[in-house]
């Protein structure tokens, strides 16, 4: 299964999603508002038909384009280059109320997206420490998303373009990999405890199949009692 820093495309995933937005600031405070769209666009589709050419995985480069198309379009339609952001603020902050609810609910997000990625059974729910650091790993996540909207959000409404860029590309990837530090944490302690609770307590018994449930009961019923003499 490739870990989180795979899925994103890595090293080049990270180039991908960060230099457009160079591009776009830079294009941007010299020619303009809509060079600079075209300019993060077009490094986007260049990208795409690069790894499309060299028959590379396209996902880096597509989830790259589309944040890039979305972003340039939020600009477009504001006519400001801090509109170029928007997007990527306010999903922060809805990310961060999914994930802080998650935690409210006793249902950590990182030990349910790590049960169903392995479809095992959340047996850490019935340990109370295994459900404590999955609650600090997802409120680490939590911790990322409340923190890139809270400074972006106060650069965006300060016109800080530069510094919006800035803070797009420091508070990514960086940030994440603090994150998963705490989620790699609680992933192993969770699956420690569970195995040493499954060797003190033994194996669960099996589960009786249907077939074996019907064999038993047509037994158990065909047997009739004996009759008084």
């Amino acid at each position: 299964m490739p870990t989180v820093w795979e899925d994103m495309g890595g090293a080049i995933g990270l180039f991908y999603s960060s230099f457009p937005v160079m591009v776009f600031v830079l294009v941007n405070s010299f020619a303009g508002l809509m060079p600079g769209i075209w300019s993060a666009v077009g490094v986007g589709v260049f990208f795409v038909v690069f790894r499309a050419v060299r028959k590379e995985p396209l996902k880096p480069a597509i989830s790259g384009f589309i944040g890039i198309a979305i972003s340039g379009f939020i600009a477009y339609r504001t006519g400001s280059a801090k509109g170029f952001f928007l997007v990527g603020i306010w999903f922060s902050l809805v990310c961060f109320a999914i994930v802080a609810i998650t935690i409210v609910f006793r249902y950590p997000l990182v030990g349910v997206l790590w049960s169903v990625m392995n479809r095992v059974p959340m047996k850490w729910k019935k340990d109370k420490s295994s459900v404590y650091g999955y609650d600090l790993a997802t409120a680490a996540l939590a911790a990322v998303f409340g923190a890139r909207f809270i400074v972006q959000r106060w650069l965006y409404e300060e016109d800080y373009t530069g510094w919006l860029a800035f803070a797009k590309i420091a508070m990514g990837y960086p940030l994440w990999g603090l994150a998963l530090i705490v989620v790699v944490w609680a992933i192993r302690r969770a699956d420690k405890r569970i195995k040493e609770r499954e060797a003190e307590e033994g194996p669960e018994p099996a589960e009786e199949s249907d077939e074996e449930a019907e064999a038993r009961l047509r037994q158990k019923y065909a047997q009739t009692p004996d009759q008084p003499s």
